[in-house]
């Protein structure tokens, strides 16, 4: 019996390419780059599976281009690049990696964090120029985030990660989430919930961790920019959108806010060069999940879900 033919828009991790070569007829991007629109219309044709980036604009025309296709695998936790009514009207399994990039994602706001209030880019900067002069009092003077007030908006399984850290810095932890926690599970956490107007006058750190949706969609902007405090620093390693990025930029100029950390952008990968000028800001290339344990763990879920809808049963990570 032939095997699968599955079409992968970007190349992965050893480990997982040599899985797929075994398992399935695999498609790929030989190229280090994402493909374009024409060139996915192209790749899909024929294929059983298709193995999507977030990237990656699987819309109706890219899914009815797939006459065959039976599973589209997105290589990342979110799938707001795939049109799910399309694929569900089709009968296209749509498939995610939830849970496994939880830990890594959090470390890495923290890392936003720890660079934001104490302006290690700056400091690095600075020595590699050749102009330090050596040790000042008050020589790039940052902010601690020991003993502070971190707010964290949206409380899945990042969210609830990020408060486990922010517990071994001391820090008071608010949230705001669509659906609270339980009194038990605030209390094993030490999380207080808030609405959202008052986390966002109360905290120190404003960190995002919740999907991108109608709703969520610049729910960080002018107004919400307006309410935090002038010493309070924004990080988000969420989804770049649900912030207003023109709005956030204004915020950071007119000091209204003291900095922020992104991993995130609103139109990736495209950043506005005013805000890559920013020395109140710390920018990163969406590298939230990019440890090699994770992207492995990655790449062997989507094999999982392949493999399980190709054996006739239900991928174990289907949202639609």
């Amino acid at each position: 019996m032939a095997k699968p033919l599955v079409f992968l828009t970007r190349s992965l991790p050893d480990a997982v390419m040599k899985e797929l070569k075994d398992r399935f007829q695999l498609r790929s991007n030989p190229h280090d780059r994402p493909l374009s629109k024409k060139e996915i219309l192209k790749g899909i044709r024929n294929a059983d599976g298709l193995i999507s980036m977030l990237s990656d604009p699987i819309d109706r025309e890219v899914i009815d281009a797939g006459k065959k296709l039976k599973i589209i695998a997105n290589y990342a936790v979110g799938y707001n690049n795939i049109d799910i009514q399309t694929a569900a009207e089709r009968k296209i399994a749509v498939t995610n990696t939830p849970g496994v990039l939880t830990e890594t994602t959090a470390d890495l706001t923290f890392g936003l964090l720890l660079a934001a209030a104490r302006r290690l880019s700056e400091a690095e900067q600075l020595l590699r120029s050749g102009k330090w002069t050596g040790w000042a009092p008050t020589q790039l003077l940052g902010t601690d985030l020991y003993g502070k007030t971190i707010g964290i908006i949206g409380m899945g399984r990042i969210g609830q990660a990020v408060a486990r850290r922010a517990a071994g810095f001391s820090m008071r932890t608010l949230y705001h989430s669509r659906h609270p926690l339980s009194p038990t599970a605030e209390k094993s956490l030490s999380i207080t919930f808030l609405p959202f107007s008052h986390l966002l006058r109360e905290s120190d750190f404003i960190t995002l961790h919740l999907p991108l949706t109608g709703e969520s969609r610049h729910l960080i902007g002018q107004k919400a920019l307006h309410a935090m405090k002038p010493t309070a620093f924004l990080i988000n390693t969420s989804r770049g959108p649900i912030v207003d990025e023109p709005a956030l930029i204004r915020a950071l100029a007119e000091k209204r806010i003291a900095g922020a950390g992104l991993d995130v952008f609103e139109k990736e990968p495209r950043v506005p060069r005013r805000l890559s000028r920013m020395k109140n800001v710390v920018l990163l290339p969406h590298i939230g999940s990019a440890s090699t344990e994770t992207r492995v763990r990655m790449g062997m879920m989507v094999l999982e879900n392949l493999s399980a809808l190709f054996a006739g049963q239900e991928p174990p990570n289907m949202v639609n």
